[in-house]
């Protein structure tokens, strides 16, 4: 798949370059307003309603990100596809920044490579190295293949905002060898992270890389620092989405806004990011089709706004999987995502 037309793959990123540039005066206008970054994330099929660039762009909205969730080909093959070119012009016509957030590390570190070494894989708590999730991030072969494949990914998946988006296994394990046993989670994702970085700027040299804080990671890292261009992502996936999260304790939630306030003393905050689930169909489906209604509760989602507000958030987005074709034409009502784009450019 990383072997793809070289000369699609060129007009990709020219196109992207020449939005980066051309969305100058929209980035004067959204760097006044309160939220700067203001977007949605989608599986590419989503873009089966055709319209969300259009609808985005109504709203205010200043971001589109695509998902992958476990690899990445079929994404790379859609946004190479011609349906993919037309979104992305689409996008660039409406000013709106296309971003990828990918659960990358499967892509990254290829299964395959156990056979040759497996001790760039992690080791379970029994002491096995295994090859599901993750890596060993004291490997500094698997760091190396790594990071050799995510300038790969990037060079065929741009980003025009330069902010770049290769998140761990969703959910999953990390290495408890001898070397990454005195890290956490959120520690050995940040070792990774630092890596790919460095790489990836030595091509791109305004490239930002997301620290995604979500299930085990949401704990701040404290043994190590992130690079300058590390920002924070922090994703409450565990929250309650019924009530204002700044309302809701330990004992209603596994990740009160006390974690967010943690992960704020290690990371920037003017560029930390918050990856919200208000607009996600997806998980109020429980990621089974067909698609629930959405229950919108814009009051909840106004306090959040503000909690975030407060915090000195300027970057927020919430998944927003499954508003595709068959939601518009089992639903019909779209409003809410205008109220999503309004609230945030009314905060």
């Amino acid at each position: 798949m990383l072997k793809m037309n070289k000369a699609i793959s060129r007009r990709s990123f020219i196109g992207a370059s020449t939005l980066a540039m051309a969305s100058v005066c929209l980035g004067a206008s959204s760097q006044s307003s309160s939220i700067i970054t203001r977007g949605v994330v989608l599986y590419p099929f989503d873009l089966t309603l055709d319209e969300w660039p259009k609808l985005a762009h109504q709203a205010g909205l200043t971001t589109i990100a695509l998902h992958a969730g476990i690899h990445t080909d079929v994404l790379i093959g859609y946004m190479h596809s011609d349906a993919g070119q037309k979104f992305i012009k689409e996008c660039h016509r409406s000013g709106i920044h296309v971003e990828y957030e990918l659960h990358a590390m499967g892509d990254l570190l290829s299964r395959e490579y156990a056979a040759k070494d497996p001790s760039m894989f992690r080791q379970n708590k029994e002491g096995a190295r295994v090859f599901d999730y993750n890596c060993c991030p004291s490997s500094q072969n698997a760091l190396d293949i790594i990071g050799e494949k995510a300038l790969a990914i990037a060079k065929l998946l741009t980003p025009t905002s330069h902010r770049y988006f290769y998140w761990p296994d969703d959910g999953r394990e990390w290495c408890s060898c001898g070397r990454c046993q005195e890290f956490t989670a959120s520690e050995q994702s940040l070792l990774v992270g630092n890596h790919i970085l460095r790489i990836l700027q030595k091509w791109d040299s305004k490239a930002t890389l997301s620290h995604l804080a979500y299930g085990p990671t949401i704990a701040p890292p404290r043994k190590i620092k992130p690079s300058p261009g590390i920002f924070l992502e922090f994703a409450p996936i565990k929250r309650n989405q019924e009530r204002p999260y700044a309302s809701q304790s330990r004992q209603e939630t596994e990740e009160p806004i006390e974690t967010l306030d943690a992960n704020l003393e290690v990371f920037n905050v003017a560029k930390a990011q918050v990856l919200e689930y208000w607009l996600d169909v997806s998980k109020f489906s429980q990621w089974k089709r067909p698609a629930v209604k959405i229950p919108w509760r814009r009051d909840v989602f106004l306090a959040d706004v503000q909690a975030y507000r407060k915090r000195g958030i300027r970057h927020i987005t919430s998944f927003a999987c499954y508003i595709d074709a068959d939601y518009r034409r089992m639903y019909g009502d779209l409003q809410f995502i205008n109220e999503y784009g309004q609230g945030l450019l009314g905060s």
